[in-house]
């Protein structure tokens, strides 16, 4: 297998593209002004985007697109103009993270290569199986995969490709919904309102837990993973990538040359470049497994670049720090005091003497600060200056590689040739009776090739005998051939006929369905599970945190109804034994929630339901994963009530069950708050499990409180603090062909799970009163989904 290591970079703008080009990326990866996960960005144009490709081409630079968003049903044919646009282009990869436009792009025989984006979720070896299928030829893999759990993935099927650098997502990439809930905007869609970089109290218990200056709990540190490179490679990995689409030319040129270096091998200790770039503290993430006392410090969630120091003396116009060696006059730098940072005190520095800080009068608030308030610095604009000289001006481009031949014989004329080029001596070869030409001899006077656009690769001598040429005839020659070489038309690249689409032969059929509307409840505890059944529901799905429980679950329903099982959401390298927990508790059937769940329920015999999480957003992402053996699977949170029309009128309605009535599974993550603030512990083995006892909920800046759930492999849920519900839209659905229905419990008693469970039920048989009793009586929010980036409020 080719290894070819490449260090990928991100480009926001045409400064980046060009500064990542001038550090040292070997691909740069960009998003057009439609169906890219950072929306935000400057992205590019279809107009300027055959002068980026031609850009970094010309460079030996590799292009890759990011179309790494759901996208909806109506959206199909723009996305396959798209794709059709860019593989015309010449682009070398897209990036995806949708599985039906992974199969559109694969129908559609594009020569460019499809990658499957972090946003695809992928964790385990299976589902990088699931991934060489689709015909994806590289996998970013999800950031939390530890080194550990990748050296158990064994021979890959598809590239390997891991963020080296940047931020990190508390929440796994393509399972966060909070933006959706609280920010009005889906991360899913491009538009992360970063609800994980705010400020959080932690209630334990129904009481809030005082935890000092430590407020933005869901903020991991920036991920650094240097040191992490060379077992990296060792374990297959062949793309590294940083993160920062939204970032500066300056952080992608300084991030660029730190990596650069690091995986040529070269050791340099440029902490200090990459601090000032961008830095909310540097960690190497999940790397080396977790460790909640490290990942997340909490005390802010901004940038702060390089520490400083302490304050320890406040004067009128200036502030003593411990150690400011690092400090010039010009420099930025902000004071910490423990507070919101969007009120924190900061500025440029004036002057500096010894240790004391000057500041223009007036630009700083002194009584605002106190002694023992960290100082952080900025901004260095002597190494702005620098970054940006990188990639100012003309950008060299790489010399081409030429191989050469030489033969001849002695009185006769040395040939070189190269490329289907020759030059021929004009003197004669004569016979050498001392020192003969060697092959080291041709090489040094061949390959001196210093101004030129070309470098020397293989040398084969094919001289005949001892012969011997004066040494100005050999550089004579190869300026000759140098002129010839250059002198040949520009290689023609691959001529790209365009492709046709295939999109209207890909739809599925659309069959109608047959089936009455039928209600299922998703229960938590055994006491939902009884109240679900007492109040007529004929399917349970069961979640519970403790899967050893699951044969409980399985025996209350055996004879009274239907019971699924729901697998983790996440399932990692050496985790298949969660699902044989699944498997012999012998239920009916498996929620299944990942790709790793879709490859072992195919072994078994076990009935077969995808749910929300593997992210049905259109019906050819349906039809690919009806297709693995599914009886049916969820529709993504991501759409709203128009959007669930859509995909109920393009496949076949029985395909599709709707959630009409949950608490939005906002984050879900490997970060543990209840490790991580309420023990010293630094993972499973040594937190003594507060998850077993305690009940936390976060309560954010308007006072609503989101209660977090662990999982059995550890993992949190953060779940909204009030359901939300569809109601009004039921009538509706049904009248499109839906037919399965589902409601989601967390946390309700009995009393209040058959409330729920008998308004819906009287919903789908008409003898509800209409959809705003069931509001008010439910306190639920009348929402279902968001658009594209717009939360939608039904009513």
């Amino acid at each position: 297998m080719n290894r070819k290591i490449e260090l990928v970079a991100p480009a926001g703008n045409m400064e980046c593209a060009r500064a990542a080009v001038a550090n040292g990326a070997n691909a740069i990866y960009f998003g057009l002004q439609q169906f890219n996960a950072r929306m935000r960005a400057d992205n590019f144009t279809v107009e300027n985007l055959p002068e980026l490709v031609q850009f970094v081409h010309a460079h030996g630079v590799r292009a890759f697109c990011a179309l790494n968003v759901l996208i909806f049903t109506d959206e199909l044919p723009a996305a396959e103009r798209e794709l059709l646009m860019l593989d015309a282009a010449g682009v070398d990869a897209v990036i995806v993270q949708d599985l039906g436009i992974a199969r559109l792009a694969q129908k559609l025989g594009v020569r460019m290569d499809v990658h499957a984006s972090t946003q695809m979720t992928i964790t385990s070896p299976e589902g990088l199986a699931f991934a060489a299928r689709l015909g994806i030829k590289r996998v970013v893999l999800a950031r939390e995969t530890s080194l550990k759990e990748l050296a158990k993935f064994g021979q890959s099927p598809v590239g390997l490709e891991t963020f080296v650098h940047g931020a990190l997502c508390v929440a796994y990439s393509g399972q966060c919904l909070t933006s959706e809930a609280l920010g009005q905007r889906s991360a899913n869609r491009g538009e992360c309102a970063q609800a994980c970089r705010l400020p959080y109290e932690l209630i334990v218990d129904g009481a809030v837990h005082d935890l000092g200056d430590r407020r933005y709990l869901l903020s991991p540190q920036d991920l650094a993973a240097v040191k992490e490179i060379p077992e990296l490679i060792k374990l297959g990995v062949t793309g590294f990538k940083i993160e920062g689409r939204l970032k500066t030319p300056e952080y992608v040129a300084a991030t660029c040359q730190f990596y650069r270096k690091a995986i040529d091998g070269v050791i340099a200790d440029e902490t200090y470049k990459l601090e000032m770039a961008f830095s909310r503290g540097l960690y190497s993430g999940w790397l080396h497994g977790v460790n909640h006392q490290a990942l997340v410090h909490a005390r802010f969630g901004t940038k702060r670049g390089a520490f400083i120091g302490k304050i320890t003396t406040v004067g009128p116009d200036f502030v003593t720090v411990d150690a400011p060696e690092n400090v010039k006059p010009g420099d930025g730098v902000a004071f910490d005091t423990g507070g919101n940072p969007d009120q924190e005190q900061g500025g440029r520095v004036w002057q500096v003497r010894d240790k004391q800080l000057f500041f223009e009068r007036g630009h700083i608030d002194f009584q605002a600060l106190k002694v023992g308030d960290r100082v952080w610095k900025t901004s260095d604009p002597h190494l702005e200056r620098a970054l940006r000289k990188s990639y100012a001006g003309e950008i060299p481009k790489p010399k081409r590689k030429i191989d050469l031949l030489v033969t001849g014989g002695a009185d006769e004329p040395l040939i070189v040739e190269s490329n289907g080029v020759r030059v021929f001596s004009t003197i004669r070869l004569q016979t050498a009776y001392k020192r003969p030409m060697s092959t080291p001899l041709l090489r040094d006077q061949l390959g001196r090739l210093g101004e030129t656009n070309f470098v020397l690769g293989e040398l084969t001598n094919k001289l005949t005998g001892h012969v011997i040429l004066p040494v100005s005839e050999l550089n004579r020659l190869r300026r000759e051939l140098v002129e010839k070489l250059n002198a040949l038309p520009a290689e023609a690249g691959e001529e790209r006929l365009p492709r046709q689409p295939v999109l209207p032969q890909l739809l599925p059929e659309r069959k109608p369905a047959t089936t009455l509307p039928q209600l299922s409840v998703l229960c938590r505890t055994l006491e939902q599970i009884a109240a679900a059944l007492e109040a007529g529901a004929a399917t349970i799905y069961v979640d519970f945190e403790d899967l050893r429980r699951y044969p409980d679950a399985v025996a209350a329903v055996r004879g009274r109804g239907e019971i699924f099982l729901a697998t983790p959401r996440i399932q990692k390298a050496g985790e298949q034994g969660f699902f044989k927990i699944v498997e012999t508790a012998k239920p009916d059937g498996v929620l299944i929630r990942n790709l790793g769940g879709l490859d072992y329920f195919q072994k078994t015999k076990l009935r077969k339901v995808g749910d929300f999480s593997l992210n049905v957003a259109n019906p050819l992402t349906a039809e690919l994963l009806m297709a693995e053996g599914l009886e049916r699977v969820t529709v993504s949170y991501d759409c709203n009530a128009q959007q669930v029309l859509a995909l109920l009128h393009a496949a076949s309605p029985a395909w599709l069950e709707l959630v009409v009535h949950q608490h939005l599974p906002m984050f879900h993550m490997e970060h543990c708050v209840f490790a991580a603030f309420l023990t010293n512990g630094t993972d499973h083995t040594n937190c003594g499990r507060p998850c077993d006892t305690r009940q936390l909920k976060l309560r954010d800046r308007v006072g609503m409180e989101h209660p977090i759930k662990a999982d059995v492999g550890c993992r949190n849920t953060v779940y909204h603090a009030r359901a939300q519900s569809g109601a009004e839209f039921l009538q509706e659905f049904i009248g499109a062909g839906a037919c399965h229905f589902r409601v989601e419990l967390l946390d309700e008693d009995a009393l209040r799970t058959r409330q729920v469970v008998a308004c819906y039920r009287n919903l789908l048989a008409g003898t509800a009163p209409d959809a705003a009793a069931i509001f008010k009586r439910l306190n639920a929010v009348r929402q279902l989904g968001v658009t594209s980036g717009t939360l939608t409020v039904l009513g």
